[in-house]
């Protein structure tokens, strides 16, 4: 086995015995993006191989954390050329621990608005189990290139399911953590309340260990919440014995794939067999979720990205004179009509409409009202169970350019996921088997908040006694 195709945690074991190098897992890591990297698509702005600092193990970064001196561009013409002038605390902790900053950034949906990775101002990454096939979104690049192992592990950020739906396409773990869990500050916002930065990684040990390297209060991050930090990694214990899973049957009806139902039903009685307790729940506001969620999303998606105008940083558009309009306002529309895709305007329009003058109320505070409701839920159901199983999505990985002129459906592709978001309990994704074509379906188990601890367990359990997480793309 070649070393890029080792955990995290594998490689530290070997760097601590000086079995290796940084600079031979760099090196197989290289090779591997010479012979895959032009298929799979997983990174932007790809120069060099070279590493910022550091020399401990190499770590992929999505377009939309920032790294000082490091173009961050959120993957939108936009932002063409920005450099950070500091690093995200995400980043600053990673250097702390003695990481590499890869200083290729992983590809994603223009400003994280997307499900497949095909919204980016670079083109689209493709699945590394199926190259015609999406790799999902908006953290496509972090999740295809752990998969195709062009990384050992990686970031992304999740606001409506962006961590957990690629990691669920691609076959590795994603982890969504509590909303406040880890800082914020330094990731480009698309929704403020909803965005939380996470880990992916090719298995669950990686995963506890990255999110006990990111994790923990920063007063920089005015959402950050002050509790104490666990090491995830002792949550790791291979038993579930009396554990009290809930299955919501809202998650189990119309629009869900074959396929995807009997692996997600396997990996329940699965469960079940190891000693987990079973139960079928409700959680009656789930089907608000989606039009609530893009309700919320898009309105402080409107807010959020009215500071790019070409005024400060990135893309300044002139006209074909050479001059920058007429006024300030022209110059503005100019800007912001060749920065944007077509995905980011249609979600700007909407967030504007829904918090114009005489539809606020009707929109947006309504759509804050049924959030509640649906946390309330979530709060009812943690009072009697320790997590909650569902399956990631409802379809396993979909065609390149079959959902892009559907936007409704593509927004669909996330209709198990947002719930997390708009409760700010944690989540994960990982692998729970194959369809006959040979497409990854993941497993999403969800805790009440700052229970991450709880899905490591039972994540850890699963993983442990199948044999879904050794499995790899051959390219």
């Amino acid at each position: 086995m070649e070393l890029n195709e080792l955990t995290a945690t594998q490689l530290q074991k070997k760097l601590e015995a000086r079995q290796i190098s940084s600079s031979d897992i760099f090196s197989a890591l290289k090779e591997q993006w010479n012979s895959s990297e032009a298929k799979v698509k997983a990174y932007v702005r790809l120069t060099d191989f070279a590493c910022l600092e550091g020399d401990g193990l190499p770590i992929a970064i999505k377009d939309n954390i920032c790294t000082q001196g490091l173009n961050t561009e959120c993957c939108s013409k936009i932002l063409e050329g920005f450099q950070p002038p500091y690093d995200a605390t995400v980043i600053r902790k990673i250097k702390e621990a003695g990481l590499r900053i890869q200083t290729a950034k992983t590809n994603m949906d223009e400003f994280a608005f997307g499900s497949s990775t095909e919204n980016s101002y670079f083109g689209p990454t493709h699945n590394p189990w199926d190259l015609e096939r999406v790799p999902g979104g908006s953290s496509g690049g972090s999740a295809a290139a752990v998969a195709s192992n062009e990384a050992i592990w990686a970031l992304g950020s999740d606001t409506g399911g962006s961590i957990r739906q690629p990691a669920s396409f691609c076959g590795v773990v994603g982890l969504k953590p509590t909303y406040g869990r880890v800082s914020r500050y330094g990731l480009i916002a698309f929704a403020s309340s909803l965005d939380q930065i996470g880990p992916i990684t090719k298995d669950v040990t990686d995963c506890a260990w990255l999110l006990n390297i990111i994790a923990g209060y920063d007063p920089q991050d005015s959402t950050s919440v002050d509790l104490p930090v666990p090491d995830y990694t002792q949550a790791l214990i291979n038993d579930v014995k009396g554990i009290k899973i809930g299955i919501p049957q809202e998650y189990f009806r119309e629009g869900m794939d074959k396929e995807v139902r009997s692996c997600i039903l396997e990996a329940i009685s699965q469960l079940e067999k190891l000693g987990a307790k079973v139960q079928e729940i409700h959680l009656p506001h789930t089907e608000y979720a989606v039009p609530v969620y893009y309700i919320i999303a898009t309105a402080e998606a409107s807010s959020n990205l009215a500071r790019f105008d070409g005024v400060q940083y990135g893309l300044r558009v002139k006209d074909k004179k050479g001059g920058e309009g007429r006024d300030l306002i022209e110059m503005y529309e100019q800007t912001r009509a060749e920065g944007f895709g077509p995905e980011a305007k249609r979600r700007i329009i909407l967030g504007t409409y829904v918090l114009s003058h005489g539809y606020y109320e009707a929109y947006y505070l309504r759509a804050s009202k049924v959030r509640t409701l649906i946390k309330r839920d979530f709060d009812a159901a943690f009072k009697e169970f320790d997590c909650i199983i569902t399956p990631t999505s409802p379809t396993p990985a979909f065609r390149i350019g079959e959902k892009t002129q559907d936007p409704l459906s593509m927004y669909l592709s996330d209709i198990y996921t947002i719930p997390a978001n708009l409760a700010g309990i944690p989540a994960i994704s990982l692998p729970c088997g194959f369809t006959k074509a040979g497409l990854p379906v993941g497993l999403q188990i969800l805790g009440k908040a700052f229970a991450e601890e709880m899905l490591f367990r039972v994540a850890y359990t699963y993983e442990q006694n199948t044999p879904w997480h050794r499995q790899r793309p051959k390219l």
